[in-house]
């Protein structure tokens, strides 16, 4: 079982950061193919391509096929944007659930998809925010987790490292030494431990930790760093579309709202599920994120499809 690690060179958040994990250990040349070189160490594979970050979909499968060795997880390693351009260091997972058959992804991805989420990403945000610390990047970066958003798609747990928010920070070699240090120490590529092996569990010692598909994003970082929840998918209010009934003057309940806000939730939980064996999934609700009538029927959908929503004492 081996760990992908994905760079690209058209991107100084994503070269930055490989170029001071290389640095850290004494890694070999490993394969090419079609424009993807890898550099190994141990059983981590770093892979660098020339092309958008969103761009190489199913790269655990093609080296699979390539190599025949089997991918555990994916790491990206990205710039972020945002429009307040404060500096930032976020993790998050990817898919565009909300999407409909037909639509282009701005960013990637497959209309109506959700990627494994990474099991690791509660704790590496947490160890995060310790290893900025120590490299007095914090209060300067903020240190946050993302809503899921864009592609490239994957078949594997996935999530995303990033670096942001302007061209500046992307460059900074502090915030490319940090993502290494997460990325080395997350991943226990030295002698050390890895960081959030949900899967390597003794099954008879897992507790029920509970994943988390939030339907809303506001809280979601602030959960994350107390500890105690294993975050899942993030969907913000653009990846929950609804259609206000209003019109037709029928009852607002969850049969009654068009748009994808259903199946995006779906996909997020399903795919939650899948990165989590053996976990118990539970919702968070940001309630004052939604309208009356749009609680009120993700409320519903939630409670068809068997889905519990946590209680703040499930959380804190």
């Amino acid at each position: 079982m081996v760990t992908l690690v994905v760079s690209t060179t058209t991107d100084p958040a994503s070269f930055g950061p490989a170029s001071a994990l290389t640095s850290l250990g004494n890694w070999t040349p490993g394969i090419s193919f079609k424009g993807v070189r890898s550099k190994v160490y141990g059983e981590v594979r770093l892979l660098e391509h020339d092309k958008g970050i969103v761009e190489e979909d199913h790269l655990d499968k093609r080296w699979e096929d390539v190599t025949g060795e089997v991918v555990d997880e994916i790491v990206f390693l990205s710039k972020h944007t945002a429009v307040t351009n404060r500096p930032a260091l976020t993790i998050h997972p990817i898919g565009v659930p909300h999407l409909k058959e037909g639509d282009v992804p701005p960013q990637g991805g497959k209309p109506g998809w959700a990627a494994v989420p990474s099991p690791r990403m509660t704790s590496w945000l947490i160890l995060l925010k310790k290893i900025a610390q120590s490299h007095n990047l914090v209060p300067e970066f903020e240190i946050t987790l993302e809503a899921t958003h864009h592609g490239p798609v994957t078949n594997k747990p996935t999530m995303f490292v990033e670096i942001g928010s302007t061209i500046d920070c992307w460059k900074r070699q502090d915030a490319a030494q940090v993502i290494a240090q997460l990325v080395w120490e997350g991943l226990g590529i030295g002698e050390g431990e890895a960081v959030g092996n949900w899967n390597r569990l003794v099954p008879s010692q897992i507790m029920p930790e509970k994943a988390w598909p939030a339907n809303a994003m506001a809280s979601g970082p602030d959960l994350a760093k107390k500890g105690g929840v294993w975050v899942g998918h993030l969907l913000s209010g653009y990846s929950l579309p609804m259609e206000d009934p209003a019109e037709s003057k029928g009852e607002k309940d969850s049969n009654n709202v068009g748009g994808t806000w259903k199946h995006a939730i779906k996909a997020a939980y399903d795919a939650t599920v899948e990165g989590f064996p053996g976990g118990e999934v539970i919702a968070h609700l940001d309630h004052k994120s939604f309208k009356g009538w749009q609680k009120k029927a993700i409320i519903e959908y939630l409670s068809e499809q068997n889905i519990k929503i946590g209680k703040p004492n499930d959380f804190y």
